[in-house]
């Protein structure tokens, strides 16, 4: 296993290296703009790391306020969404549990590959921290808006196939009241080389060995999206 804490905290530019590589035949704002009533919403974001799906979401909405715990990841996030010449989203420090939010303030939440770590975290407890995640957001969420989660469904798998230590939490997600969707995000490195040492660096060792012996430059992936309405 990774060791994502310190990558989070201190290596931002490899992992926006491989975010780059990811979803490169661009399915996931389609889907996000046909699930999801963009057009017009006041957003917010925890878990936005360095802004993958901040950036692709900002062009669409009224506002977006995104969050990480990772001062180092909002730099990295801040940086990209300057290089987009908007003004129509700010950033802040905070954890998923304790939101810098008034209430019933938004229309839609969001978050991208980040509440799964408090099952990490939260050892046998993890269904409370998740549950203390989901009231914040529910808190933060005016009357009919709409949270909206992603989730893995697989690394190097063409098809759903959830990581066995999320299999609770994601089938937890359904019982109260998330619908879920699924898409492509393939990853397509510039070499075999750099599929290797990307897919190592973030994904481990066991993967990398994978894309090695079948020799993949397009690595697929699967995402889950999780929607519920307040």
């Amino acid at each position: 296993m990774s060791d994502y804490l310190t990558i989070y905290q201190s290596q931002a530019a490899r992992y926006d290296l491989l975010i780059e590589r990811e979803d490169y035949q661009e399915n996931l704002l389609p889907s996000l703009r046909r699930l999801l009533p963009l057009e017009g919403a006041r957003v917010i974001e925890s878990g936005a790391g360095t802004g993958r799906l901040t950036c692709r979401v900002v062009p669409e909405v009224e506002s977006i306020f995104a969050m990480d715990r990772s001062i180092h990841m909002i730099v990295s996030a801040e940086e990209h969404l300057k290089a987009q010449q908007r003004t129509n989203w700010s950033l802040g420090v905070c954890d998923h549990r304790y939101l810098p939010v008034p209430d019933n303030h938004a229309d839609l939440f969001i978050s991208g590959w980040s509440i799964a770590y408090l099952v990490e975290e939260g050892g046998v407890d993890w269904e409370a921290e998740v549950n203390r995640a989901l009231f914040e957001i529910e808190r933060i969420i005016k009357p009919g808006g709409t949270i909206v989660l992603l989730e893995t469904l697989g690394t190097g798998f063409e098809s759903p196939h959830p990581p066995e230590p999320l299999e609770a939490y994601l089938s937890y997600l359904e019982q109260v009241g998330f619908e879920r969707h699924w898409l492509r995000t393939d990853y397509q490195f510039e070499s075999q080389q750099e599929a290797e040492e990307l897919v190592g660096f973030f994904f481990g060792p066991e993967l990398a060995a994978q894309v090695k012996e079948k020799q993949w430059v397009i690595l697929p992936e699967c995402t889950g999206i999780w929607i519920r309405k307040k």
